[in-house]
């Protein structure tokens, strides 16, 4: 196949095109039910993506995929598996739609912070007139006083 293209999105908005040299393709035949001369190709597909090593990534691009992709990770590899179709060249494609979609979550900055507001005047006037019915229908539930 040809470079793995992600597409322009936040953080990223001219894209990223990853050589096909930094990325590296194993094949192994995918689990499932198997019979005679049934499962026997090398469909299933596991893309891996060194992130330290690679030339395309800035700094600030690769610390921000580390740090993001951490539980991901073995090291500095990404790996991303797909066996879901029957074919090699499906399973080759999905796998690297999953991996560019990965990178550009993980390249995406982070959202601005919260700043923290008080909540309106009737919104607190609300709040406390539900919490009055409330209470006054759980005292008609009670039973009456003895006289």
């Amino acid at each position: 196949m040809t470079e793995l293209r992600v597409p322009p999105g936040p953080g990223l908005p001219d894209g990223l095109v990853i050589p096909d040299g930094e990325l590296v393709e194993r094949f192994s035949r995918s689990s499932g039910p198997g019979g005679q001369r049934v499962n026997t190709t090398d469909s299933r597909v596991q893309l891996s993506f060194d992130l330290a090593g690679s030339t395309v990534l800035s700094d600030t691009q690769r610390e921000r995929a580390l740090r993001r992709l951490a539980a991901r990770l073995d090291g500095t590899v990404l790996t991303v598996d797909s066996s879901e179709e029957r074919s090699q060249f499906r399973n080759r494609s999905a796998a690297r739609e999953r991996l560019a979609e990965l990178l550009r979550e993980a390249l995406a900055p982070p959202p601005p912070q919260r700043r923290a507001t008080r909540p309106t005047r009737g919104s607190v006037d609300r709040r406390l007139t539900g919490k009055t019915r409330r209470g006054a229908l759980k005292r008609q539930r009670s039973r009456p006083p003895v006289e």
